[in-house]
């Protein structure tokens, strides 16, 4: 019964997308397309909301939302499932989501708009923008002493993840100074975000290694110092405006409270609880303006994001970055992991296989503390994206929404096997 009624749903939207830009709302981003004229099987593309269905019926996910874009026209676009459990709220169309390490991406493009405005260098020493970082302090491996860095920390060891910045979510030396100096305190600023960390030592020598840390919120403050203009600022005249991305922001106007979905978290059971202690970002609060992970968003929103980067820096009329600047980015200037490395703010695929269910070699993407993620493949030119809200994620469905989408391309306008 339950396939039978979205084969049901499956064909009413496969009829909304015939419409084409007939039926084009702000709430989906781009223009609607019909699958098949874009290479796409409506069977195998209706596949994918049963299969995230299955989460949503054993209790492990409240709802999704997830798009598919090719050629820049949407082929994919379908919300289900509960943005409230408790108070039985849909997703909708206009969810607003917290995209946490989604931010990173943006956060990296604000620095590489003044890279193109020949404002910094990649390998600029970070200290010639940020004069607390002069001096820094390495621990060794153990963390039981301290030396004196022996590398200048750049540009782009804080956009590769290698500057030996960290997140101090352990247990050790450096997390316990990471705690104590609480530097994510709201009601603070970016400026004195960075005088904290440069009092902590680094956890290796700059371009040693990748390793997840804070090193985009320092990008954060560089992009303030650089353009002399508030983070938030630059990113809503820079990239948010001239894109048309409404409702991507460090806060939630009360105006739109109502869209913002609940934030969960799995339960040991296997169920959902919602997440504590987690205050609605509204315009009331007071917000700490993280670069690496503070920003809420739309798949609309994030769709125009990711569309501008697919064309190589431009949506609309509206150019953000030069071309040139946008392949510097998906470069792999990184090793990470087996099959990919690190680009300039993202993973970056490097495998040589021909598996026809997975991303491109090429294709750059990432994803955020709440279990969303995108992607972007040149090759074929596509872009996914999966949006949800749950902490401390242990599932697979965003293997599963990727392998279906892939599933669904065919060229030849066939049925995926």
């Amino acid at each position: 019964m339950r396939i039978f009624r979205y084969t049901l749903l499956s064909l009413f939207c496969i009829a909304i997308l015939a419409c084409g830009a007939a039926t084009y709302s702000p709430e989906h981003g781009l223009p609607l397309a019909e699958p098949e004229k874009s290479g796409f099987s409506s069977e195998g593309l209706a596949k994918i909301a049963p299969k995230l269905q299955e989460y949503i019926d054993n209790g492990q996910l409240p709802g999704f939302l997830t798009v598919v874009a090719k050629n820049g026209k949407i082929v994919h676009f379908h919300p289900q499932g509960m943005r409230d459990v408790d108070a039985q709220k849909p997703v909708e169309a206009d969810t607003i989501f917290r995209i946490y390490s989604m931010s990173k991406p943006i956060t990296s493009v604000a620095v590489m708009i003044l890279y193109d405005e020949g404002k910094i260098k990649l390998d600029d020493p970070v200290e010639k923008y940020i004069p607390a970082f002069m001096d820094l302090k390495v621990f060794n491996k153990e963390q039981t002493e301290m030396h004196d860095a022996q590398k200048k920390m750049t540009v782009q060891h804080l956009l590769t993840h290698s500057s030996g910045l960290t997140y101090g979510w352990g247990n050790k030396p450096v997390d316990k100074l990471y705690g104590e100096l609480k530097i994510f305190q709201k009601g603070s600023g970016l400026a004195d975000m960075v005088e904290k960390l440069a009092k902590i030592p680094l956890v290796f020598e700059p371009g040693e290694r990748w390793n997840y840390g804070v090193s985009t919120d320092v990008l954060g403050y560089l992009v303030e110092v650089v353009s002399e203009m508030p983070f938030e600022q630059f990113l809503q005249t820079r990239i948010f405006q001239p894109l048309g991305m409404n409702d991507t922001a460090f806060s939630v106007p009360k105006a739109k409270v109502e869209r913002f979905a609940a934030l969960y978290r799995p339960t040991e059971e296997g169920g959902l609880r919602r997440a504590r202690n987690v205050p609605l970002a509204t315009d009331d609060l007071t917000f700490f303006p993280s670069g690496g992970g503070g920003l809420v968003s739309t798949a609309a929103d994030y769709l125009r994001f990711c569309q501008m980067l697919l064309n190589g820096g431009e949506l609309s009329g509206a150019r953000i970055l030069k071309s040139d600047t946008v392949e510097l980015i998906r470069y792999p200037h990184l090793q990470y992991g087996k099959d990919g490395a690190f680009g300039l703010g993202f993973h970056v695929v490097t495998r040589k296989d021909t598996e026809k269910d997975k991303r491109s070699t090429g294709s750059y993407s990432w994803g955020g503390a709440a279990a969303t993620t995108f992607w972007i493949d040149p090759e074929n030119e596509l872009v996914g994206i999966l949006m949800t809200q749950l902490l401390n994620n242990r599932h697979g469905f965003a293997g599963d929404f990727e392998r279906l989408t892939y599933q669904a391309m065919d060229s030849s306008g066939q049925s995926a096997n």
